[in-house]
């Protein structure tokens, strides 16, 4: 049927930088609607009364700006913020097995896909740890802009002048500190990127150790190792999907999280420009709920959208996908969607968990392609399940 390939998943996988700049770049705009268009960035040593762009303008129509470290000066910065980063995430890398050189071509081979598995290891521990450097910075940067808002709201709530400079410089540092999630996430795109290429060689490199099991001329220890070998290989892309699948969490949590308060930023904008809290945030409700998904072992009632197969290795099923989700989201422009990743009981233990691996991994795939698409990330639901009829991993998308 259709298919995903590594060069679509390369390129798609965390392909949502572009859409958060096409998403999140209309504050600017909001801006100029609200106080008459931007003014220039001051420049180090200018005068106190120029604004950085986008900032809400005084009384007097033109852009305020906060006074130097005055008494009364709200203070900008939390030294204590930096304890709020997560701490790194420890990933225990897979201990490989030395093998022993029986001098047969096979035993060549296993040391080849052996230094192979190891250098997947090296890169996974050196991916986790600038997952767990980006998610600090993230946290940080989330702390500057709360801390900001909170100073914000603060004053208007207790009242405030029109146009408060003080307000002005807090609204200022509230949108960098937005920008300064946007490049984090960014980041995190191209750290999925890499991720997801790491995925596809593991998933190679076991590919080719089930293939060196019938190569002849083969000594029982070559065999042995390679029953070893192919063990560990299956523990690491494990750990592969886990780090990617958190990767693609954080990404779509802070795109939301960006979008929402870029909104709820215009709306203090306009609070500070009249100096009148003007209470809930219209922003904050932009956002609906997601519906819970399926259960393990349940699947959504009715028949799936789209039933992707994945029993080949390089599966097209983009074209056929977005073709649904626009003919699904015409006729329901609010319609949400349940993701389903579909694996097989065939085979030993071992086999059945690979399976739902690899079903969950395209799972993620294909929900990645969606919200590339366009569709909210909000409006998505991933669960996973087993099915004894089905000879090969599968992807189904319904409609709730």
């Amino acid at each position: 049927m259709w298919g995903i390939s590594a060069a679509w998943r390369s390129s798609a996988l965390f392909g949502l930088a572009a859409l958060v700049s096409v998403g999140l770049s209309g504050c600017g705009d909001i801006d100029d609607a609200l106080f008459g268009g931007p003014s220039s960035a001051p420049e180090a040593g200018a005068a106190p009364e120029a604004a950085a762009p986008g900032a809400p303008a005084g009384d007097n129509g033109e852009a305020a700006a906060a006074p130097g470290n005055e008494a009364g000066t709200l203070p900008s910065q939390n030294p204590a913020a930096s304890s709020a980063a997560p701490s790194a995430i420890g990933v225990q890398p897979v201990q490989i097995e030395p093998g022993s050189d029986t001098g047969t071509t096979v035993s060549h081979s296993v040391a080849e896909l052996r230094n192979a598995v190891s250098a997947l290891e090296d890169r996974l521990v050196a991916d986790s740890s600038h997952l767990a450097e980006l998610k600090g910075q993230a946290a940080q940067s989330a702390s500057d802009y709360h801390e900001a808002k909170a100073h914000i709201t603060t004053h208007l709530q207790l009242g405030t002048t029109r146009g408060n400079p003080q307000l002005v410089a807090e609204w200022n540092n509230g949108q960098t500190a937005l920008d300064t999630l946007t490049a984090n996430i960014n980041a995190m795109n191209a750290l999925g990127i890499e991720i997801a290429n790491d995925s596809s060689r593991a998933h190679y490199t076991l590919s080719t150790i089930e293939a060196t099991f019938n190569v002849s001329g083969a000594v029982d220890e070559d065999h042995r190792q390679l029953h070893v070998l192919q063990d560990e290989t299956e523990q690491t892309i494990v750990l592969i999907d886990r780090v990617m699948m958190d990767v693609s969490n954080a990404v779509q949590r802070q795109t939301a999280f960006v979008a929402n308060e870029r909104a709820n930023l215009a709306t203090l904008a306009a609070a500070i420009k009249n100096g009148e809290l003007y209470g809930a945030e219209l922003g904050s409700g932009m956002t609906m709920p997601m519906a819970s998904p399926p259960g393990y072992g349940e699947l959504p009632s009715g028949a799936p959208l789209v039933n992707i197969r994945f029993d080949r290795a390089h599966v097209d099923y983009q074209q056929t996908l977005y073709t649904a989700l626009a003919q699904a989201l015409q006729s329901r422009p609010g319609a949400s969607f349940d993701i389903v990743a579909v694996s097989p009981t065939r085979g030993s233990a071992s086999a059945v968990q690979l399976a739902q691996t690899e079903a969950q991994r395209h799972a993620s795939d294909v929900l990645r392609s969606m919200t590339d698409m366009g569709v909210p990330g909000n409006r998505l639901g991933i669960s996973s399940t087993t099915d004894p009829s089905v000879s090969s991993t599968e992807v189904r998308v319904y409609v709730r």
